[in-house]
This record gives structure tokens, C-alpha cells and sequence, in this order.
């Protein structure tokens, strides 16, 4: 098997896998969408734009939320186990070979995976696909596309052992995805990280679209849960009703939309016809994800402090009795801004452990909370489990129970408190 690790960044080990299979890569001229928050969403809203122009969409994203096969999407369901392991199969004699020619340049894990998906979608016969960078840009292991557009939605300070330790540094990375004379998107950034990127964008001749500059979503009215945005793009001009409330959801939907139309993979006419049809239907699976009624169960993966500080506006506005949050926080993200973004919004915290090996002691997130509210009621569950099922179980029917702060709390709150999980799509070869 490939090596898990991700700390060894290099494009070239990728680039042997690919060049033994055939470079399904070229086949494809994907969306492209990097950033340290709301990639995903975009990525997703990409997609819904897409297949509601009618093309037939392949899209693989990262992390999953409870299974492996929800980074590979086509025809917006994920795609079906036996098709995923016939891919990886496929793909394993070759990176065992490579790793016998030189271990230290052998596939990572990751690499492994983004091929797989390379090979699904290659043969699977689609008009348009979308790529979510996993870490990064530059070095990440999707980084060998030639994309139709380039996308980075935000930059914020993560991983920065990684990545660097500011957002120069970061940006730098990032932009790395940029390819010369082809599109980009670039969404509300730090002056910064802005000037990095665009400073990227001249010197490859990409030609440079900035959220609030040369596209927006104007908030039109705002429900609790959801909201009616006006997207404006040059001469288009097209009203939306968003699935999710917040700034965040309305700039994932305007860089998408932008994205969108400058792949020349859609017309504007058409475009302009079918989004806001294809923006209602959009799902956005873990990201202010309603799940449940009487108590509301809202679900959310933010692990940033911006994403945090936007979900507490979301918990502002919605009427309840008592809000009980439960929350696990990733190893290397800033507990203490995570912390005292939503405690002061809720009335009961249980904390828990949502990833054995990648999630915080509760009791290093005891010990924030503590510091920064010592009066709020609070406890400690590790098993995930069994805290969610005993958070819901102490709440009354107006009452507001919120999972936050990590993508894998997210994806088992979502089994926990609902049953909304998707059946997997078969894959076939070609177009029939």
C-alpha cells in the first residue's frame, strides 16, 4: 500500500504513478479550487452548476466525512465501492514498483487516491470535472492538472508547518495552482495573501477575477437557515435561493458561479437560465447542514476561527431555548479562537474526541473552555458517540443542538442525529 504520510510534498512522485497509467490527467480540464476554507463548498456548487446545465460531472474532494468513497463523486452521488477498488488495484502494482525503484520517492497515500480518481473520471465519459485541492496548491498531488479555471476561495494561517507561518507564505502555496495564460478565481483575501496572488497571476498571464471586484453576491433577504442572493458577473445577473445562511455560503456561491463561467465549459445563456435552479437543489453536506427538528440539529464542520465566528452568527439568529453545543477540535488548530467564537453562545458544551488519532484530548479543550468561560456548564465525553446521542437526549424540543469544529465530528453527527446519507453510484466506462 502507499505511504499515508503527507508531510513529503513533491509532484513527482505522482507524476511516475500517472505516466504508468496512461496520464488519465490529460483527458481532463477540471475546475480547480484551492483555499483554507470553503473550497469544499465551492467545489460542490461548482458541480451543481455544472450538471444543471445538463453536463455529466465527476468531482472528487477532501476529507470525506464517514466513508472513502464520498471524495469521488460523479453524476453528484458518490461512487460505488467495488468501482473504487477496482480503480486502486489497478493503480497498486504500479506504486509498488516505484517503491522498489526508489522508497523515498514512492506515491504517497494521497497520490494514490488522486490517481484513482484520475482513472474513474477519465473513463467514465464526462463533460466537466472538479478538483479540490487536498493541502496546499502548489506541491499538492492534484497539482498536475491543466485546469479550465483556477480557484482560491481564502487564505488563512494553517498548517503552518506545512505551508508556511504567515499569510505571504501561505498564499505562495496556494497560488501555486495557477497555470500560465489560464483563468483564475480569487476570492476575499488579506491585502497580504491579495498581493501574492495576484502578483502570481501577471506574471503567468492568467487572466485575474476578484470576488468584489469583477463579480459579487448581493444578500437579497436572509432566512434563519437559508437566503435569496442576487449573483452579479459582468452582464449577468441571476437571483439565487442559497441552501445555508451566512457570508461565507453567498462568496462560495459567487466564486463558483464564477468559476463556472469562465471554464468555457457552459454558455452564458444557459448559465444565467439554470442557476438558480441548480443552486436550491445544492447540497452541502456538514457545513450549516440542518439535520433534524424539535430539538433543530445543526451540523457544521468549521475548525477555523473565521469559520467558527460565522457559524456563531448563524447561531445568533436562530430562536431557541438553550443552545448545547458539542465540539471536537483538530490537533494544530487554534482552540482558543474556536472556543471563544462559540462559547458564548452556548448554554452547555459536551466535548469530545471525534478522530482517535487526529482530534485534541477533550481535556485540552476542557481546559480552553474553562479558561475563557469558567461559568458555563460543561463535560466530557470521549466517545463521540455517545456524546452526541447524550447531548440530544438532554435537550428539550426547543432547544438548539450544534456539532462543531471538525469535519470529522461533522460526518459522524450527521449518522447520529439523522440518516441522510446517499446511495452510491455505479461507474461505467465510457458513454454508452
Amino acid at each position: 500500500m502507499p505511504d499515508r504520510s503527507r508531510a513529503r510534498l513533491s509532484l513527482a512522485p505522482i507524476d511516475a504513478l500517472l505516466e504508468r497509467v496512461g496520464r488519465p490527467e490529460r483527458r481532463l480540464r477540471p475546475i480547480h479550487v484551492a483555499g483554507s476554507k470553503g473550497k469544499g463548498s465551492t467545489a460542490l456548487l461548482c458541480e451543481a452548476l455544472l450538471r444543471g446545465a445538463g453536463l455529466r460531472v465527476g468531482t472528487f474532494t477532501s476529507p470525506h466525512l464517514r466513508r472513502w468513497t464520498e471524495r469521488f463523486r460523479i453524476e453528484g452521488r458518490e461512487v460505488h465501492g467495488g468501482a473504487l477498488a477496482d480503480a486502486v488495484e489497478r493503480l497498486r502494482p504500479h506504486v509498488e514498483d516505484l517503491r522498489r525503484e526508489d522508497p523515498a520517492r514512492a506515491p504517497s497515500f494521497f497520490d494514490a487516491t488522486t490517481a484513482a480518481a484520475f482513472v474513474l473520471f477519465a473513463e467514465a465519459g464526462l463533460d466537466a470535472t472538479v478538483v479540490e485541492v487536498g493541502l496546499g496548491g502548489r506541491l499538492d498531488s492534484t497539482n498536475v492538472v491543466a485546469p479550465a479555471v483556477a480557484c482560491v476561495t481564502s487564505i488563512e494561517l494553517e498548517h503552518v508547518e506545512v505551508l508556511g507561518a504567515t499569510l505571504a507564505a501561505i498564499a505562495g502555496e496556494k497560488a501555486g495552482i495557477l497555470k500560465p495564460g489560464l483563468p483564475a478565481v480569487l476570492g476575499a483575501l488579506p491585502a497580504e495573501a491579495r498581493d501574492v496572488v495576484r502578483a502570481r497571476a501577471r506574471a503567468l498571464g492568467c487572466p485575474l477575477a476578484e470576488l468584489g471586484r469583477d463579480f459579487d453576491a448581493v444578500l437579497c433577504a436572509e432566512e434563519p437557515l437559508a437566503q435569496r442572493v442576487r449573483l452579479e458577473d459582468g452582464p449577468l445577473r441571476v437571483e439565487a435561493h442559497l441552501p445555508a445562511p451566512g457570508s461565507p455560503t453567498r462568496q462560495n456561491a459567487a466564486l463558483a458561479f464564477a468559476c463556472v463561467r469562465r471554464s468555457g465549459l457552459v454558455a452564458d445563456d444557459r448559465l444565467a437560465s439554470t442557476a438558480a435552479a441548480s443552486l436550491e437543489a445544492a447540497r452541502l453536506p456538514g457545513r450549516l447542514e440542518r439535520v433534524g427538528d424539535a430539538p433543530l440539529r445543526l451540523v457544521d464542520s468549521a475548525h477555523t476561527p473565521d469559520s467558527a465566528r460565522a457559524l456563531a452568527q448563524v447561531i445568533d439568529a436562530l430562536p431557541r431555548r438553550r443552545s448545547h453545543l458539542v465540539l471536537s477540535v483538530s490537533a494544530g488548530k487554534d482552540v482558543e479562537a474556536i472556543c471563544a467564537a462559540l462559547a458564548p453562545r452556548a448554554d452547555a458544551v459536551t466535548l469530545t474526541r471525534a478522530d482517535a488519532h487526529r482530534s485534541l484530548d477533550p481535556a485540552r479543550l476542557a481546559a480552553a473552555l474553562r479558561a475563557l468561560a469558567p461559568a458555563l456548564a460543561s463535560r466530557v465525553v470521549p466517545n463521540p458517540h455517545l456524546a452526541l446521542r447524550a447531548a440530544r437526549e438532554t435537550a428539550a424540543p426547543d432547544d438548539l443542538l450544534v456539532a462543531a469544529g471538525s469535519v470529522y465530528l461533522a460526518g459522524i453527527a450527521r449518522e447520529v442525529w439523522s440518516e441522510c446519507a446517499p446511495a452510491p453510484v455505479a461507474v461505467t466506462r465510457g458513454r454508452a
